[in-house]
C-alpha cells in the first residue's frame, strides 16, 4: 500500500515514520472497507454526529461548561479559525497540557481539525518529563492550562509558542471574535493526527505515531463490536486524555455514536461512584485498582443507570470481577490495550465473558502466543502475546520500533497463554515496567529521581504485586554514610521523587539495604529484588 497524498504542509512525522518493512503487518481488507482516502477525524466525530444525532443532543458534562453538539461544533470551529490565525499549519505538532475537562476536548478536535497533530501530556508531568517529550516529538505550539503552568515555565528546552487557556484573555476569549464556521483541512486517512506518548523500559518516553483513520478504527473495533455502545449512554473514564485509554473512552467512543461523556478533573473512587450517581452514568471505565477502592468504600453500589462497565490498564484479578458482579449484577469487560495499538484488541462482553480471562480477540484483530523464537505455542502453553489489527505500532524515529514489531505482529510485553476455547489469560509482564493502578512507571526513572537526593548512594526500583494496586512501586536503596535509615528520611525520598517526576510515580514502599544484587559485570539485578524478604 502506498500513502495517500498527504494534506500536511509540515511533513515531520511522515518524514519520520519508521521504513514500511518496519511496520506490523494491518489489517487492509478492514482498513479499505471501512474509510475513504481522504478524512478529517474531528470532521467524522462531530459534523459527522451531528447528521445523525441532532445540534441538540448533549455532547459533553463538565465542570467548564455543558456543551451540545451544535454548540461543541461551533467552539471548535472558533478555536480552529483562531490556531490557523497564529499561525498553525497541517502537519505541526501542538502539545496540550490540562486536565480532563471541555476546554482540553476542544483544543484536541480544533487540532485535528486544522490539520494539526496534537500531542497530550498529563497535567501532573515535570518538567524533565516534558522536556523528553519535546526533545522528540519537535512541538512548535503549546496550549497550557493557566492553572499548570509552574512546571512548563521550568521547560528549558521549548522555543515555539505558548498559548494559554482558562482564566482571563486567554485561547478561548481570543476565539470568540472569529468566526463559528470553519471547514476541516483536507487530511489524508493516513496523515498523522496525534503523538501517543508511552514509557519505555529505560525512562525514554516513545512517541506512538496515530493516524485519521486510527481514531476512528478503535471506536470502530473494540466500541462498536464488543462494547456495543447507544447514542443514549452517559460515559465517564477515570484515565486522563493523554492516555489512549482515557482518550477513546471519553471522546473517540461517545462522540463515534452521539452518547454524552462525563468528564473530570479528578475521579477518585468515592468522587467517582457519586458521579455516576449524579449524572446517570450507563458506561464506565476505570481500572480494576478503582473498582476494588469503590468497593470497599461504600455499601450502597445501587446504581440503576450503569450497565456497562469495562476495566483496562493492568491485570483484572478474577477475584475483583466476581465481586463487582454479586454486589452490582453487572459483569466487567476486561481488555487490554496499549499505546502502541491506540486501545483494545482482546476482550469479550455479556455471555462471552469467562472470569479470569482477558477474552477473545476484537473483531478485526487476531492474535498468537509465541516463545522466543516466534514460534507459535499451542493451547494452554504460556508465551508472548503478538498480535495485529487495522491499528499497530510507528514509532516516531526511534530504534526500538523492531523490539515491538516482530515479523509482522506487535509484540507487547506481555505473557499469555491461550486456552482451547481460545481465550486469552494474563500471567505477567515481561519486563521491568511496572504497571500501578493502570499507570505505566519504568523502573529507571523513578531510580534516576532518587540518586539526585544526597542521602542515596545507589537504589534499585521493583514492582512488587499488590491487591490493591495491582502493582506496588518499590525502592530498595543503599545509602551514604553520612544518612541513617528513618521514617522521615522515608517520607522526605518520597516527596523528593513527587517533585523530580510525576506523582503517582514515586516508591509506596523504602527499603534499606547494605548492598543491591549484581553481576560479575556491576549489572544490576531487579530480579532478585522482586518479591525478595529483604
Amino acid at each position: 500500500m502506498s500513502f495517500y497524498t498527504t494534506g500536511h504542509v509540515d511533513n515531520f512525522t511522515r518524514e519520520n515514520l519508521p521504513p514500511r518493512e518496519q511496520w506490523p503487518w494491518l489489517n487492509q481488507k478492514f482498513i479499505e472497507t471501512n474509510y475513504p482516502e481522504r478524512l478529517n477525524a474531528s470532521e467524522e466525530l462531530i459534523d459527522k454526529t451531528i447528521e445523525l444525532v441532532g445540534q441538540d443532543k448533549l455532547a459533553i458534562i463538565a465542570a467548564d461548561g455543558n456543551y451540545t453538539y451544535g454548540e461543541l461544533l461551533k467552539k471548535i470551529s472558533q478555536i480552529s479559525n483562531y490556531l490557523e490565525s497564529v499561525g498553525v499549519q497541517p502537519g505541526n505538532r501542538v502539545l496540550l497540557r490540562g486536565p480532563n475537562c471541555a476546554s482540553l476536548v476542544i483544543l484536541w478536535l480544533a487540532i485535528l481539525r486544522v490539520g494539526a497533530v496534537a500531542v497530550t501530556t498529563i497535567h501532573l508531568q515535570r518538567a524533565n518529563e516534558l522536556e523528553k517529550m519535546l526533545g522528540v516529538a519537535k512541538v512548535q505550539f503549546a496550549c497550557i492550562d493557566h492553572r499548570f503552568t509552574e512546571d512548563w515555565n521550568e521547560v528549558s528546552n521549548y522555543t515555539g509558542q505558548v498559548l494559554i487557556f482558562g482564566g482571563e484573555n486567554g485561547i478561548f476569549e481570543k476565539a470568540m471574535e472569529f468566526p463559528t464556521v470553519h471547514r476541516p483541512c483536507n487530511t489524508a486517512s493516513d496523515d498523522v493526527s496525534i503523538l501517543a506518548f508511552t514509557s519505555g523500559s529505560t525512562g525514554v518516553p516513545k512517541a506512538t505515531i496515530h493516524f485519521h483513520r486510527d481514531i476512528l478504527a478503535i471506536a470502530d473495533t473494540f466500541s462498536k463490536q464488543i462494547l456495543k455502545p447507544v447514542k443514549e449512554d452517559v460515559f465517564a473514564c477515570s484515565a486522563p486524555l493523554a492516555f489512549t485509554f482515557g482518550l477513546g473512552a471519553s471522546v473517540v467512543f461517545p462522540f463515534r455514536i452521539g452518547a454524552t461523556t462525563l468528564l473530570m478533573e479528578s475521579a477518585p473512587p468515592p468522587v467517582l461512584i457519586e458521579k455516576v450517581r449524579e449524572h446517570k452514568v450507563s458506561v464506565l471505565f476505570t481500572a480494576p485498582t478503582a473498582y476494588r477502592a469503590i468497593l470497599k468504600s461504600t455499601d450502597n453500589l445501587d446504581l440503576p443507570s450503569l450497565r456497562r462497565c469495562v476495566s483496562a490498564g493492568e491485570h483484572l484479578p478474577e477475584s475483583t470481577w466476581t465481586s463487582w458482579f454479586e454486589a452490582t449484577g453487572i459483569k466487567l469487560i476486561d481488555g487490554i490495550g496499549a499505546t502502541e495499538m491506540l486501545h483494545i484488541f482482546i476482550s469479550a462482553s455479556d455471555d462471552d465473558v469467562v472470569p479470569g480471562m482477558t477474552g477473545k480477540e476484537v473483531p478485526g484483530y487476531e492474535a498468537i502466543i509465541v516463545n522466543d523464537e516466534f514460534t507459535e505455542l499451542p493451547a494452554g502453553e504460556i508465551g508472548f502475546l503478538a498480535v495485529r489489527g487495522p491499528t499497530g505500532v510507528r514509532y516516531l524515529n526511534d530504534v526500538r520500533q523492531n523490539v515491538y514489531a516482530v515479523n509482522g505482529w506487535n509484540v507487547t510485553g506481555d505473557l499469555y497463554l491461550k486456552d482451547a476455547n481460545g481465550y486469552f489469560k494474563y500471567q505477567s509482564r515481561a519486563d521491568d515496567m511496572i504497571i500501578s493502578s493502570g499507570y505505566n512507571i519504568a523502573a529507571p526513572e523513578v531510580e534516576n529521581a532518587l540518586l539526585v537526593h544526597e542521602a542515596v548512594s545507589e537504589v534499585a526500583v521493583v514492582g512488587e504485586p499488590d491487591e490493591e494496586r495491582g502493582m506496588l512501586v518499590v525502592a530498595y536503596i543503599v545509602l551514604q554514610a553520612s544518612h541513617k535509615e528513618s521514617s522521615e528520611l522515608i517520607k522526605e525520598l518520597q516527596d523528593h521523587v513527587k517533585h523530580k517526576i510525576a506523582p503517582f510515580k514515586y516508591p509506596r514502599r523504602i527499603v534499606f539495604v547494605q548492598s543491591l544484587p549484581k553481576t560479575t559485570t556491576g549489572k544490576l539485578q531487579r530480579f532478585r529484588l522482586k518479591n525478595s524478604d529483604k
